[in-house]
Formats: structure tokens, C-alpha cells, sequence
């Protein structure tokens, strides 16, 4: 924007501070600068000389007003300096006048610029910005219901959904640095291009809050990687969907939860992260119940998923057994059904608890079958302090559990019609480990009180189809 030299002010007339300066803003022009005015409300205000309308606020917006009054010194066409508010030492430096406003108070702060307001910076911004959405425009009705809209087009999971204005997703975009173009892969099972603001329109559509968006980013690109077989997981009839379980400070960041009812309902983050992947692989990849997504019974987790580690045990978390540092923010993606409940009240050894643990790992998918899918075990505090107690690393308590896991079953070794795979266990033992090794993974999370553990079993696991986990760092 080129702007006229000398003196430009901003003002507005619903803000007390600018009805202050408006004799000095007269005594500017008085004494022979040249002055312009822009007013973002009311054209007849303020009282000199040249005065122009901005109610369309297109100078405030690319001037970068944030508070009004705002004085700005300009030469060649270029700002010099600027002040805001009313603070007199700087009005009287800025113009040079040395006993300007030298009757009005030392200090009087501005008002927000209209520019800045919620709703209007959105607009502003898609209207004189360089912001540009790719996405199809659709006119909705005036008197259509919008949710109700939703709804008709397929866009929900089944919950109402929040609809996707251009404003809500210039919003949203301001929570990654990654350019809305980006492309992501290619979702399944339709295998459409997805982008960043594909992303960002199923993160609005969720409910996310915008510092979500990086989050939801990194689990699209974990479910894209061909390691997750995301479209297996969709054609399977079996009842298993994606787990996100996210590591690193952001947890902290934007407020996620790890402790009680950290599967359940309450917590935005949570919720709505899991849900907006969920609604990616609906709305872009094409995967819906009874179409691509062939699941004979599904369960609660395929409208969300998600949730954090607690990172204050001894143990090494998820993120660094995989290979990140304590710094850096990372999504884990799992194929997981519905938690399944294990108590143990008595247990105050690490060998008897997981005596215990491993019997109810012995019942996963099917008592006589090993080498089917692999397992997240999530360790509450409880059990926990069991293992801390006596010193036992993350190491030690998943290698007893798999020695101690054994049955009498078939091993899959996750053949198929055509190949009979691989065992991963021998076929003249009687007792054979219930998992491949390191197919049972370890995570510390859940309420303070109960000495509770969930199990949380998955698809089949990677071999001649089936899934392996994929760990993405979370850029923000």
C-alpha cells in the first residue's frame, strides 16, 4: 500500500482515547504538517481537514493496525516509525512539536482496531490478503440449516460437525507453518491427493482448535504411510481403527490429557484430534462404513481415538524407545480395537503382576491363536509404581510379559491362501509365545487411582498383509 507522506493517523470514533486526540490531531494540522486521516467507523470523524473513510478497513488491515489511535510518520512513501495509543512524550517526538497536547494526560491507552476483531482479521485477510482457497466453494441457502447441510452431504461421522466457512479455515491454517498446498500423500481407498488445507478443512469440520492442527497433520501422514496400510485397516472386517497416541511437549502445550478417562469423553484436544483423522480418511480418502469401510461390528473408537503418554515415570517413553529425543513432539499410530479392562488388587511384585497380565494377554482376539495382531498395553499409575518400585525398566517388564505370554494355539504366522508365511514360533512346541517380538508395546497413562491396565489389541500384524506402527514428528 502506498501511503501519502507525513503524518497518517488511524482512529475510530467508539474509542475514547481517539476523541482525546482530536484537538491534537487538529493542532497537528494547525501547525502546517501534513496530515492524513483514516477512520474505520465514522466518516465525519474526526473534525480536520482530510479525513478518509476506511470503514472497509482495507488501510488497516495492510497497515497492520492493532490499536487505535495509531500515528505513523512516513517519507517517500515509506513508514518511518509509529506509536500507539496516546502517549505524549512520543506524539511530540514523532510530529516534532514539542508542546503538543502538552493540556491532555502523559498516557491513555488505545482501543482494538476493528481490523483485529474476531471474524473481521479472518475476512480482511481472505479479502485483500494473498491467502487463497483451492477448496470448492459451496453457496449454502439462507435458510438452510447448516449443521442440517452437513449432514446431507455425507460430511459427518454421524455427530454434528462444525461447517467449514472460509474465514474458520484461514483460521485453522494459522496453526501450522506448512503451506495449505502441501501435499500429503494419497488417502485410501479412493487414493485422492491430500493437502494441508484438505487436512485443515476435516480439523474445522472436528472442532479442532487451531495449535491442534500440526497434531492432526502428523497422524494424516503417519495413516499415509504405506507401513500403517491404511486401507487394509478400512477393508478388514475386523473391528480395529487408528489409535493416536502423541508424545513430546506439545502434549502439555495445547492441553491433552493422560490421565483419567483418557479414553472417554471431556477432554477438546483428545476428542477432536482423533475425530478430525477419522473425518480425513472419511471426506477425502472415501472410507465410509459399508462402503470401503467393511467392519463388521467397528467400535466407540472410530469416531475418535487419541490420546497423550504421561511422561513422568522412569520409563522411557514411547517416542524415545522409538527413536525421538525428550524435545521433540511426535504422533504414534496404531490399529486398535476397544480397551480391555485388567485388574490386579493384590499384586506388590513385578513377577506376580505380570503372572497377571500376561493370562489376560493369553485371551486377545482368541485364546488358541498366537502371532495374530499386535497389542498396546497401557500401564496405569498404580501398576505402575509396581514396576518402579522395584526398579524394573520399560525393557524388562515388556521382555517378562512376552516370556511369560505363552499358549497352546496356531500360529498364524500371518499366512495367506496362497502363502503359508512364515511361523514365528516353533511348531513342535507345545507352548508358543502369544506375540511376534516387539509386537507388545508398553505405555504409561491413565487415573491416579485403581490398579487397572487396559489392553488394547489391533489388526493383524505386518507380514504378508496387516499393519505396523508409524511414528511421525509433529512440525508445527
Amino acid at each position: 500500500m502506498q501511503l501519502p507522506d507525513g503524518l497518517v493517523a488511524v482512529v475510530k470514533k467508539d474509542c475514547p482515547t481517539c476523541l482525546l486526540v482530536e484537538p491534537v490531531l487538529q493542532a497537528i494540522e494547525k501547525d502546517g504538517l501534513t496530515l492524513t486521516v483514516y477512520v474505520q467507523d465514522e466518516p465525519s470523524f474526526p473534525d480536520v481537514g482530510t479525513v478518509v473513510d476506511d470503514t472497509a478497513l482495507e488501510c488497516s488491515y495492510n497497515l497492520e493496525i492493532e490499536i487505535v489511535p495509531t500515528l505513523i510518520k512516513v517519507e517517500n512513501g515509506t513508514e518511518q516509525n509509529r506509536t500507539i495509543g496516546w502517549v505524549r512524550e512520543e506524539w511530540q517526538e514523532l510530529t516534532g512539536l514539542s508542546a503538543l497536547g502538552s493540556k491532555l494526560p502523559e498516557f491513555r491507552p488505545g482501543c482494538g482496531s476493528i481490523s483485529v476483531e474476531p471474524g473481521v482479521a479472518e475476512r480482511l485477510a481472505l479479502r485483500f490478503g494473498d491467502f487463497d482457497v483451492v477448496s470448492r466453494r459451496i453457496e449454502v441457502g439462507g435458510m438452510e440449516d447448516d449443521i442440517e447441510y452437513c449432514f446431507d452431504r455425507g460430511w459427518s461421522d454421524g455427530l454434528p460437525v462444525v461447517p467449514p466457512t472460509e474465514e474458520r479455515l484461514y483460521r485453522m491454517l494459522q496453526g501450522t507453518s506448512r503451506a495449505p498446498n502441501e501435499v500429503l500423500g494419497e488417502a485410501p481407498p479412493d487414493l485422492a491427493t491430500c493437502t494441508v488445507e484438505k487436512v485443515a478443512l476435516n480439523a474445522v469440520l472436528a472442532g479442532c482448535k487451531p495449535e491442534y492442527l500440526p497434531v492432526v497433520i502428523a497422524a494424516v501422514e503417519a495413516a499415509l504411510d504405506p507401513a500403517f496400510c491404511m486401507h487394509g485397516l478400512l477393508a478388514t472386517t475386523w473391528f480395529s481403527s487408528p489409535m493416536v497416541i502423541v508424545n513430546g511437549p506439545i502434549r502439555k502445550a495445547i492441553g491433552m490429557n493422560w490421565k483419567g478417562n483418557l479414553f472417554g469423553q471431556g477432554n477438546r484436544a483428545n476428542a477432536t484430534i482423533g475425530r478430525a483423522l477419522q473425518l480425513v480418511i472419511r471426506n477425502v480418502g472415501g472410507g465410509r462404513p459399508q462402503e470401503a469401510d467393511q467392519s463388521a461390528f467397528g467400535h466407540a473408537g472410530k469416531f475418535t481415538n487419541c490420546f497423550a503418554e504421561d511422561e513422568d515415570t522412569p520409563w522411557q517413553t514411547l517416542a524415545e524407545e522409538r527413536g525421538y529425543s525428550d524435545g521433540q513432539s511426535t504422533v504414534t499410530l496404531f490399529s486398535a480395537d476397544g480397551p480391555q479392562g485388567v485388574f490386579d488388587q493384590i499384586a506388590r511384585t513385578p513377577d506376580v503382576l505380570v503372572r497377571t497380565l500376561a493370562d489376560s494377554l493369553a485371551a486377545v482376539q482368541n485364546t488358541k491363536v498366537v502371532n495374530g495382531s499386535d497389542v498396546v498395553m497401557v500401564i496405569g499409575p498404580e501398576h505402575g509404581r509396581v514396576f518402579d518400585d522395584a526398579g524394573w525398566s520399560k525393557a524388562q517388564a515388556t521382555d517378562a510379559l512376552l516370556a511369560a505370554a505363552l499358549v497352546e494355539g496356531i500360529d498364524l504366522g500371518m499366512g495367506t491362501d496362497k502363502s503359508t508365511g512364515q511361523p514365528l514360533s516353533d511348531p513342535t512346541s507345545t507352548l508358543k509365545p502369544k506375540f511376534r517380538p516387539g509386537g507388545l508395546q508398553l505405555v504409561r497413562a491413565g487415573g491416579d487411582a485403581g490398579l487397572f491396565s487396559a489392553i488394547i489389541p489391533g489388526w493383524l500384524m505386518k507380514g504378508a498383509l496387516g499393519t505396523d506402527p508409524v511414528t511421525k514428528e509433529i512440525i508445527e
